[in-house]
């Protein structure tokens, strides 16, 4: 009852299902029992057969979807994986496309979230955001290419263009700025504020680096913090120190264990 179809076989299964709208050949073509759906395009939600309450926009849009509800895919090729995953928003091409039964994941941009299969509670805003990502959970990314390459990763928050951009496993940092922490692969827990802030870390952990190119330059330290544009800005391998000032222990390179307040 209540239902519109328009389009060759269209919602051609449909038996108690009530409220639907289906534009498009093959669009919500196998749904029988499934109510409040709606779908634009040649074959969206095409496998859907009892899932409620879904919007599914362009082509092949929530494909294979069949009881996964709630879920809002805009763009060609959006979930179309999807097959028992809820409450998920993708919008633009091929956002989300892989996930299958993940829940609670907000992906919007070309390509965000892509390869996300399992991974739930993600939310990313930017073409190519978190688009490698797989199983990690938790994730935060807005800004093109944001968290780009993470696959595994989980807790972790990148704003920025290129924030967190080549982080692949590692967990628990929060990069925002442009290209803040863009280095990064398995370093852990690290925080970074500003623009390029440990945009060179690679595997150190556990730093902590506020202002334009603070501890920009480190690479495998650990455990240091620096506060003030350019503070620590050349230390490499250097660990454990504190600096804390415009330009503070600037020349620093390999050093461990100092403490710096003020422009030195």
């Amino acid at each position: 009852a209540n239902n519109t179809a328009t389009g060759a076989s269209s919602m051609e299964n449909n038996t108690t299902g009530q409220t639907n709208a289906a534009f498009g050949g093959g669009a919500l073509a196998a749904n029988t029992t499934g109510t409040d759906n709606t779908a634009i395009g040649f074959g969206a939600a095409v496998a859907n057969t009892t899932a409620s309450n879904n919007t599914a926009v362009g082509k092949w849009a929530l494909k294979t979807n069949t009881t996964g509800a709630s879920n809002t895919a805009i763009g060609f090729e959006s979930m179309v994986a999807n097959t028992t995953g809820t409450r998920n928003v993708a919008v633009g091409m091929s956002a989300l496309s892989a996930n299958t039964t993940a829940n609670n994941n907000t992906a919007i941009g070309e390509e965000a979230l892509k390869l996300n299969t399992t991974g739930y509670s993600n939310t990313t805003v930017g073409r190519h955001t978190a688009q490698a990502n797989t199983t990690g959970n938790l994730l935060v990314a807005m800004g093109n290419d944001a968290l780009g390459a993470n696959t595994t990763g989980a807790s972790n928050v990148g704003i920025g263009v290129y924030a967190l951009t080549a982080n692949t496993t590692a967990s628990n940092n929060t990069a925002v700025g442009y290209s803040a922490l863009a280095s990064n692969t398995t370093g852990s827990a690290n925080n970074a504020f500003g623009g390029s802030a440990l945009g060179n870390t690679t595997t150190g952990s556990e730093n902590v680096g506020i202002g334009n190119n603070a501890l920009t330059t480190n690479t495998e330290g650990n455990y240091n913090v620096a506060i003030g544009i350019a503070a620590l800005k050349v230390a490499t391998t250097a660990s454990s120190n504190t600096s804390i000032g415009y330009k503070s222990m600037f020349a620093n390179t390999t050093a461990d264990s100092n403490t710096s307040i003020g422009y030195a």
